[in-house]
């Protein structure tokens, strides 16, 4: 018994400290297993069944924008607990630690850069932070994404994945769903184009707002996109809903999405969306 207690001197068992984690992805569709490496060499896409992991939003930036072409702008922008909010955990330690997670102050990536050496003004929502909700710094980047297209004369492009509006913060979130919606009047007027580029998952405010309001509304394949939860919907109506209900694919067949490209394609059919749009 003193072998297995491991009480006699010289028995040991040695941890070898500098060993990776995190080498290995499971694939929520197929189940296989990915060397990590080799996923980030797809762009978050499993090479087996072809699902779509959710990217980060410099992670679109990398994949869209030109090499050493992107300038970020209004970084310094970050939301403070106007209501005192308090759920599970205080809404300022949610942000506290969305930053720590991100290493950004909020969840939009916004700024100007070249695609195909065209100039555009891109905006890019970020899941990792509280849930790519639509709080009132958010809104506010993505109109002045909105603001410098109709100033530069430049396509804008808003890439969303999102929870929807920000509860935490009332109604200050859900305005931001006017005013975003108002810039892309402005830009229809001037005839700027806008493509609006839903990823998994898009939901709730967003969807409602300048989400679905872009000439050219595309998908990732998979992605969950609608606004309320497809179990709310399923109670309110008290019936089932059909397969896929919600998905990018379901949607594309009803008409509120116009094509579904893979991530690999993204640049170059967004590019050639472009250049129908302006020449």
């Amino acid at each position: 018994m003193s072998w297995f207690k491991n009480i006699k001197s010289g028995i040991f068992t040695e941890t070898k400290k500098d060993t990776p984690v995190n080498l290995w992805v499971k694939c929520d569709s197929c189940k296989e297993v990915i060397y990590r490496k080799d996923l980030e060499a797809t762009a978050q896409v499993c090479s087996h069944c072809g699902h779509h992991f959710v990217l980060t939003a410099p992670g679109y930036v990398d994949l869209l924008i030109d090499e050493n072409t992107f300038t970020e702008f209004d970084e310094e922008l970050q939301s403070n607990d106007p209501l005192k909010f308090v759920a599970k955990k205080k809404y300022k330690d949610s942000l506290a630690s969305a930053q720590k997670r991100t290493g950004k102050l909020n969840g939009v990536l916004s700024g100007m850069g070249e695609m195909h050496r065209r100039k555009v003004s891109i905006g890019v929502m970020d899941f990792r932070f509280v849930g790519g909700s639509l709080g009132s710094v958010e809104g506010e980047k993505l109109a002045r994404v909105l603001k410098r297209a109709y100033e530069e004369e430049c396509p804008a492009i808003i890439i969303s994945a999102s929870g929807g509006a920000r509860m935490q913060e009332g109604a200050l979130s859900l305005m931001q769903m006017a005013k975003t919606s108002a810039w892309l009047a402005k830009l229809d007027k001037k005839g700027i184009p806008f493509i609006s580029l839903l990823t998994n998952p898009t939901t709730g405010g967003v969807t409602a707002s300048y989400a679905m309001l872009g000439d050219i509304n595309v998908s990732e394949p998979g992605a969950l996109i609608g606004f309320a939860g497809a179990r709310v919907i399923r109670e309110t109506i008290r019936q089932n809903l059909p397969e896929g209900f919600q998905r990018a694919e379901f949607l594309k067949e009803k008409g509120f999405v116009d094509l579904i490209i893979e991530r690999k394609d993204l640049k170059n059919q967004l590019s050639l969306m472009l250049e129908h749009f302006v020449g």
